[in-house]
């Protein structure tokens, strides 16, 4: 498994609404932050994923993605409505030895 492979899986589940997919991609002791709000749990974050995330229609199109050291890697992308881009992102991920995601530190642009 390539140490990227758990990130492409991550934002295929989102964009294609495959809940069971992204709960998969999660460490159990998931936790995410971004600047307007923090998810404790895997179960927090699939639960606003799939019922309170503002909008569904949208995809991930990422400019690159970057494995680091220490099971770390970065994207570097847009996300993008039908009407086109939204803002651009950059998610730092901590993955498990298992490729889980076990951290996630999202920053927009």
């Amino acid at each position: 498994m390539d140490a990227t492979d758990p990130v492409q899986t991550y934002y295929d589940a989102i964009d294609d609404g495959d809940y069971d997919a992204l709960r998969g991609v999660l460490a159990d002791d998931f936790t995410q932050e971004r600047p307007d709000m923090t998810h404790d749990s895997p179960d927090a974050f699939v639960s606003f994923m799939r019922d309170d995330r503002p909008r569904v229609d949208t995809r991930h199109v990422l400019d690159g993605v970057y494995a680091g050291p220490a099971r770390g890697v970065a994207a570097r992308g847009r996300l993008v409505a039908p009407e086109g881009p939204m803002f651009a992102f950059v998610d730092v991920f901590e993955l498990t030895a298992a490729g889980r995601v076990s951290r996630l530190r999202s920053y927009v642009d």
